[in-house]
């Protein structure tokens, strides 16, 4: 997979800024859309970044996407909820500024020698301002798009929240402008000298794997598993 450099935002491409520009293997970084797109939907869990009390905190937490906007929730109770949703001073719309990071990892990338040991990976940098989802409307979309993303078709098979759940959910959503993605592929970078050393050297692909659907103890026996979850 090819990587690309974009000065400017376009239809088919972020534009590449001062925190998107990696500071080492520039060549394996990404603007592309599709590309950004395509790490995004494939992952389940994302790291969500940002600043509380003045130290740093990192967060796992699931995700979905919608266009060019991301969607994660949590607790109405939640330290960074709340922040997001907290009024600034001004006319400053509230939010919460935030790192958002998502990584797979395709492959262990075994060399000759130590140092140039690797992996093959495929990762996503989203920076940008989180900021709360209030309308219902769009509240209740973004997590039926939450739910979709881990398997699609499944929020249409469940019951939706109900206004008490509502209540104590909320929304931020965070939208993809300041994006970058980052590529690995390949085999070993071996030295010359080390090649005719006796170690094996090559690539062992990770990949994910799903086992047969186990249902719930209390499941009526005659309940049929759902065609989406087949597909797995």
């Amino acid at each position: 997979m090819s990587a690309t450099t974009s000065p400017d935002a376009s239809p088919d491409a972020y534009a590449a800024t001062d925190r998107t520009v990696p500071t080492r293997a520039r060549e394996r970084a990404s603007y592309d859309r599709e590309v950004v797109h395509a790490i995004l939907d494939e992952g389940y869990v994302c790291h969500l970044g940002f600043i509380r009390g003045g130290a740093p905190v990192v967060l796992p937490t699931l995700y979905g996407r919608v266009g060019e906007s991301l969607y994660v929730h949590g607790s109405t109770g939640s330290r960074p909820l709340r922040t997001a949703a907290a009024e600034r001073p001004g006319d400053e719309e509230p939010g919460l500024p935030v790192c958002l990071t998502v990584t797979h990892v395709d492959g262990l990338v075994l060399a000759r020698s130590a140092f140039h040991h690797s992996i093959n990976y495929r990762s996503v940098v989203v920076y940008g301002t989180a900021r709360p989802v209030i309308d219902p409307v769009d509240r209740a979309a973004a997590l039926d798009a939450l739910v979709d993303h881990v398997l699609p078709g499944r929020a249409a098979d469940s019951r939706r929240a109900n206004a008490k759940e509502l209540a104590a959910t909320a929304v931020l959503r965070l939208d993809l402008a300041e994006v970058s993605a980052k590529i690995r592929t390949g085999g070993p970078d071996d030295d010359p000298e080390d090649v005719a050393l006796p170690y094996w050297s090559g690539v062992l692909p990770v990949a994910p794997a799903y086992g047969a659907p186990v249902p719930a103890d209390d499941l009526a026996p005659d309940t049929p598993v759902p065609g989406y979850l087949i597909r797995h």
